[in-house]
């Protein structure tokens, strides 16, 4: 198992782990992918191809424990696994260390590192690029390059004559294929339920694999789950502030909601789709069931006792979303009425009064937050640590978090009683205090992977069963 690694972003990791995934799976083949990062899109790429959910290894969301676990036991369930960096190699949450790079990974995990290399501007100078990489961290292990976006024969011809010297082996060169593109917008890739080409799109990756990598050399990189030495050697949480719990206790897990069972929906679909895999697998390892419904063209379930809104493009999808009065009136009523409700990001925009979209124009929202969510060119983007300042539906009072924002809205109403004190990862700056709790409900920008905190989605749980319990009749939308 290998790490596609970059010397910077833009280099084509993702096109390449797609390539790679797509031929694997062509051949009959079962695969795990991992993406080290808080991203949500690229994830839904990986899994789109293998069937399986990509897992997310950032040990700042959740700690090192937690993902040297992850990777253990997700790996070692398939024939062939791998991992995608994030950004340039060495790139971690701060330009003061490489905590949660991708070089943070691969040290922890002891994989070996395959460097992809964007030659479309370079010849020689390539061999000093190489030189350096494998160079700066003596710890790191590196399995060989590929080298993309070759110009020309001539052009790979040069390339080669300067790497010799470095004795490093090519597993894998891609000529410029300018017809293989993946559209992108303002946070990235377009996700994979907006693209009606995908099938033909990841069977030209495929074919392109077969004949573009070296397999007699890849296949026995990518076989098969190794245990590895960090068993042995052990690790430890070292970064400053590290607050988040580092096991998942199965202690927790076992005093779960079976008996009760509580339903709780999933808003699922074009709009909201920004989940990690754990969040929703630790919800029903707890004992709920997770009804997925979609506030673009459907009514809001019955019987339900929570409500659970992620991430996502509200903003592109406004106009549907505002449409769908009877979904959004539905919301409303269960969210005055006490229901739990957690949102993030695109939820919180979701609840908010309006969305005022890129080009100006405003559509209703659910309007349980006194707020309209105006998009803008701003891009507000990194990990946060966020202190909660009461007790909320997720938090008690004073516990610590780590998070992620990324998003280009912002709220015309900050909160008056905002949930988090947030701070960003190195403090250098200030950020405004944000969140909302009000109800049963709690509203943030703020991204939270709870793979190391399973307290959270127990505590949800538990505010669901109570409101249940709670209530003489199940509730039923618009009754």
């Amino acid at each position: 198992m290998v790490v596609i690694a970059g010397d910077r972003s833009g280099v084509g990791k993702t096109t390449i782990t797609l390539a790679l995934l797509a031929a694997l799976r062509r051949r009959g083949a079962s695969v795990q992918s991992f993406k080290v990062g808080p991203d949500y899109i690229d994830p839904m790429f990986h899994r789109y191809v293998t069937g399986r959910a990509c897992r997310t290894l950032d040990p700042l969301l959740t700690s090192e424990t937690y993902v040297c676990d992850c990777f253990q036991r997700h790996a070692q369930s398939a024939d062939y696994a791998l991992i995608e960096g994030v950004m340039g190699l060495f790139d971690g949450a701060t330009g003061a260390s490489d905590w949660a790079s991708t070089a943070h990974i691969a040290r922890l995990l002891h994989r070996p590192i395959l460097l992809v290399l964007d030659c479309s501007r370079l010849s020689r100078s390539v061999a000093a690029i190489v030189h350096g990489y494998r160079s700066f961290d003596p710890r790191l292990e590196f399995a060989g390059i590929i080298l993309n976006r070759v110009g020309s024969d001539r052009h790979l011809d040069l390339l080669k004559t300067a790497l010799e010297p470095l004795n490093i082996p090519i597993l894998g060169v891609l000529h410029r294929q300018a017809e293989i593109t993946i559209p992108d917008r303002h946070l990235g890739l377009v996700p994979t339920a907006e693209l009606p080409e995908m099938e033909g799109l990841i069977d030209q990756l495929a074919s392109l694999a077969e004949v573009c990598f070296d397999w007699a050399r890849l296949l026995p990189l990518l076989a098969g789950y190794r245990e590895t030495g960090y068993r042995e050697t052990g690790y430890r949480e070292t970064e400053k502030g590290k607050e988040n719990s580092s096991v998942r206790p199965d202690s927790l897990l076992s005093r779960n909601f079976a008996d009760q069972k509580p339903r709780i929906a999933v808003a699922f679909d074009r709009a909201f789709s920004f989940y990690y895999a754990d969040n929703l697998e630790l919800l029903e390892a707890l004992g709920a069931e997770l009804l997925l419904w979609s506030p673009l063209a459907e009514a809001l379930p019955e019987n339900v006792s929570g409500l659970y809104f992620g991430g996502g493009f509200p903003e592109v999808f406004a106009a549907e979303l505002s449409e769908n009065r009877r979904a959004r009136a539905a919301v409303r009523s269960a969210v005055l009425s006490g229901m739990p409700t957690y949102a993030e990001c695109g939820g919180l925009m979701y609840l908010s009064q309006q969305i005022t979209d890129f080009s100006d124009q405003s559509f209703e929202m659910v309007g349980v937050l006194p707020t309209v969510a105006q998009m803008g060119k701003r891009l507000t983007l990194g990990y946060r640590r966020a202190t909660a300042q009461q007790e909320s539906l997720l938090l008690p009072k004073g516990s610590i978090v780590w998070g992620h924002e990324f998003h280009r809205s912002q709220l015309t109403q900050l909160p008056t009683n905002p949930l988090y004190l947030l701070q960003n990862y190195d403090a250098d700056r200030s950020i405004p205090p944000e969140g909302w709790q009000c109800h049963q409900l709690q509203a943030s920008y703020v991204h939270l992977h709870w793979g190391a905190t399973p307290q959270i989605p127990y505590r949800f749980l538990e505010a669901c069963t109570r409101f249940t319990q709670a209530s003489a009749l199940p509730f039923v939308p618009n009754s």
